[in-house]
């Protein structure tokens, strides 16, 4: 092959990977209000499942939409980022719900002892199970 010919492919692979790399940029974000959950459970069942057996519960949940209810146990709100409830699993540790950024919420306070249903996306573990992108669900 001469150098020519390796430059031109070269070239035309590097475009193909931008325009691959620009697609996914621009892709819309997942409406949360809308997505349908793939798994419904109660905190305590989530955080259980994980502090069980960690690569079977991120095999049913990691990256998929779940709605989960429990009872709040606090509630965070830190500056510039979106507040977080964490909901009680009758455990030290709990299921850390970060409200969805890109959502209207109807509300962002909700009182200790609230028992609430809350939909996002399943991230994993890591001492509490994290959900983001969350929304209530009514």
């Amino acid at each position: 092959m001469s150098g020519k010919r390796i430059l031109m492919l070269v070239a035309g692979l590097a475009l193909i990977g931008i325009s691959i790399g620009i697609a996914l940029w621009n892709k819309p974000h997942e409406n949360m209000s809308e997505a349908k959950a793939d798994v419904t459970l109660e905190a305590a069942a989530l955080f259980k499942s994980y502090n069980t057996d960690e690569k079977a519960a991120d095999a049913a949940y990691l990256g998929k939409t779940i709605a989960v209810s429990g009872i709040v146990k606090e509630v965070s709100k830190p500056e510039g980022a979106p507040a977080k409830v964490t909901l009680d699993t009758g455990d030290d540790f709990s299921v850390i719900c970060e409200l969805d950024g890109l959502s209207q919420h109807t509300r962002t306070d909700f009182p200790v002892g609230e028992k609430v249903v809350f939909k996002g996306k399943c991230d994993g573990f890591n001492l509490d199970v994290q959900l983001s992108r969350c929304v209530e669900v009514k």
